[in-house]
């Protein structure tokens, strides 16, 4: 079991570690995007911010089948409307979004950017390959990650126990210990967001039990599951979306009611909350419904929030369509896509997740440190660096501290790309790859403890400055951002500062004890010679 845990958690240890590092930097998704889009931190929301919105729509969109508005709340700054013009095609390639300033109801243009969804996204299929590649190979990272959590438990019989014990200084066992505890600390939270991680992706690692029962047709699967025979599936959404949209050619226009009475009833009913989300159906027509959405429902389940619908002409309370009863099946299944994306997570419970998911990006960070450790004595007798061992400290840096950098890289080509640039979003993803790149370079070259010096240094002083540059250039500076209630911005610049100062806490612990690297004079490359211990008195060891 030791033998295992050892090498599955190596074998694809740097490949975990960033979609450990990725995949907990997505918990604040929403938040990176709206950092990463200066042009919408002037949006101050009021009063009249659904009024607005919908005002905004009627002139912009007056022949569109529906619009969907999602007010700014704790997550966004501006108003993200989506609208569907008659004959769109069916699905999300039928939607056309715009952001409106929440103060004004002005259209905005922020800059052409992935934003957060770009680190989401690599965290489970990677970039630059084919979709399904990608998925494979941390799908089976993933597995390797289950196993290497496993194995670990039963290697470490005084796991818990060892949990309470922490030797500073003592090299191989102070890394033991931190690894131990940084494992047991959030151990729960590892062995299920590995698990539900497989299972988002079982459809494509497992799919023998779908081609069983369906004959290999995915299509007819995925259409029962959502409530509906898989031969009307596609037929059903056109003649729906034809239907609605002859009926708006057709009616005579009609005045959309007041919504200032609306949301005052839904305040009255969700005090804490509020209105999240407000959906018109057939805007302009004697037909019209608005759907009032609860703000941030904390449903683990998708949609599981609460709703009220209004006769959109006349404002008259109506009773919604009740909803599609969930097989046991299903709601296991949406509870855990649900525990893994965080979608049930208020603020507060969204901070603890990305804690525990700092917490497992060290573990996994720390067991790739002791496999070097753990080596030295070998390599000391040897007297020199195996070209295996060199191998795992290069990796190790640009793996650990160089993704440190290259993220605050992708960050800053946000604010220094020209904003009209062609391809300006592949372009900030570029630069995310190339730094990246270069850290790997720099690690090969460098020797082994000045790299690791080096690098953390680079990311610490990249995360600190961030804040100030988000302020340089055209965002909302912190203090503003706290004064006026923009806590997804506010957030982003508290988390660079405090990931500047992790990093520089790790890069100053390691100057003055040298920790995770050889002696001062240890080789650079493969094949070179390392110092023998000088022999001394037991006095100068003690």
């Amino acid at each position: 079991m030791s033998w295992l845990h050892t090498w599955s958690g190596l074998l694809l240890g740097w490949l975990l570690y960033a979609v450990f590092f990725t995949g907990t930097l997505s918990y604040f998704l929403d938040e990176i995007t709206d950092w990463m889009r200066p042009e919408l931190h002037q949006s101050i929301p009021g009063p009249q911010t659904a009024a607005l919105a919908l005002a905004t729509m009627q002139k912009l969109a007056p022949d569109a089948t529906s619009w969907t508005i999602n007010l700014p709340g704790e997550r966004q700054t501006a108003v993200e409307a989506n609208f569907r013009q008659p004959g769109a095609a069916a699905g999300r390639a039928g939607n056309q979004r715009v952001q409106l300033d929440a103060g004004t109801g002005e259209v905005l243009q922020p800059r052409e950017t992935r934003g957060g969804s770009f680190l989401y996204r690599f965290h489970f299929e990677l970039y630059a390959m084919p979709r399904v590649w990608g998925r494979w190979i941390v799908g089976i990272a993933t597995m390797f990650m289950f196993v290497a959590i496993i194995s670990g438990v039963i290697t470490h019989k005084k796991i818990f126990t060892e949990f309470f014990t922490f030797r500073p200084r003592k090299g191989q066992r102070s890394w033991l210990d931190a690894h131990n505890a940084t494992a047991v600390l959030a151990l729960p939270f590892h062995i299920i967001i590995t698990f539900s991680g497989l299972l988002l992706l079982m459809f494509m690692l497992m799919p023998w039990g779908i081609d069983a029962v369906y004959n290999g047709d995915t299509q007819k699967y995925f259409a029962e599951s959502r409530g509906r025979p898989a031969a009307a599936a596609g037929a059903s959404g056109e003649r729906g979306s034809a239907g609605r949209a002859g009926r708006a050619q057709s009616a005579e226009p009609a005045q959309l009611t007041a919504i200032a009475p609306l949301m005052a009833a839904a305040q009255a009913r969700w005090p804490d909350r509020g209105v999240g989300t407000i959906v018109v159906q057939r805007p302009g027509t004697p037909q019209a419904t608005i759907e009032l959405r609860e703000q941030g429902a904390r449903a683990l389940v998708r949609g599981g929030g609460e709703r009220l619908l209004f006769n959109g002409v006349t404002g008259a309370p109506q009773t919604p369509p009740e909803a599609r009863a969930t097989s046991s099946a299903q709601a296991v299944s949406g509870a855990m896509m649900g525990i893994h994306l965080g979608r049930f997570a208020d603020p507060a419970l969204r901070w603890l997740l990305f804690l525990s998911g700092v917490i497992g990006t060290v573990m996994a960070g720390s067991g790739m440190v002791l496999w070097v450790v753990k080596r030295l004595p070998e390599r000391r007798k040897l007297g020199r660096t195996p070209r295996g061992h060199r191998l795992v400290e290069v990796l190790n840096i640009a793996a650990i501290a160089g993704l440190s950098v290259a993220t605050a890289g992708y960050f800053w080509a946000n604010r220094l790309l020209p904003v009209d640039i062609a391809q300006r979003a592949d372009m900030e993803i570029r630069s995310f790859f190339v730094v990246w790149g270069l850290c790997l370079l720099h690690a090969m070259l460098r020797p082994h403890r000045r790299a690791w010096l080096e690098q953390l240094w680079l990311a610490a002083i990249a995360f600190a400055a961030l804040p100030l540059l988000n302020a340089a250039t055209g965002g909302a500076a912190l203090p503003a951002a706290m004064l006026h209630g923009q806590w997804s911005i506010a957030g982003f610049d508290l988390v660079a500062l405090a990931l500047g100062v992790l990093h520089g806490f790790a890069a100053w612990k390691l100057g003055a004890s040298g920790a995770i690297a050889l002696p001062q004079r240890a080789a650079s490359g493969a094949g070179m010679r390392i110092p023998r211990p000088v022999a001394q008195s037991p006095e100068k060891q003690q």
